[in-house]
């Protein structure tokens, strides 16, 4: 901002002959950095988020495999209902299951990380 007044003062632009022209001019200035400012702290803001939202993910994802590792369902006790065909189909289509999660998993970590950028 004291740049451009000093430019101004330098240059001398035609303008009419207003005391307030430069008081305005400081206002305005004023104006753009409140601008910048709120928009620079909704961009921490975006990225602190994400942060966040990204290492809850993390915790998540490993505090359910551990568990899943540490209490695993007994299939034998459970047979011919839900439980087995779930197992049918992850033991015969395992390979592939991973695919769409990871799919989805890094889709969304690309809509939100596009969101806080564009923000």
């Amino acid at each position: 901002m004291k740049e451009i007044e000093a430019f101004l003062k330098e240059n001398k632009p035609l303008v009419k002959d207003d005391p307030t022209f430069l008081q305005e001019t400081r206002r305005r200035m004023d104006q753009v950095d409140g601008i910048k400012a709120e928009v620079d702290h909704q961009r921490s803001y975006g990225r602190i988020a994400l942060i966040v939202a990204l290492a809850i993910g993390l915790a998540a994802g490993v505090l359910i495999t551990a568990l899943a590792y540490l209490y695993p369902v007994d299939v034998q006790s459970v047979r011919h209902g839900l439980w087995e065909s779930v197992r049918v189909f992850a033991q015969t289509w395992r390979q592939y299951l991973l695919l769409p999660i990871a799919a989805i998993a890094i889709g969304l970590g690309v809509a939100l990380s596009w969101k806080t950028v564009r923000q």
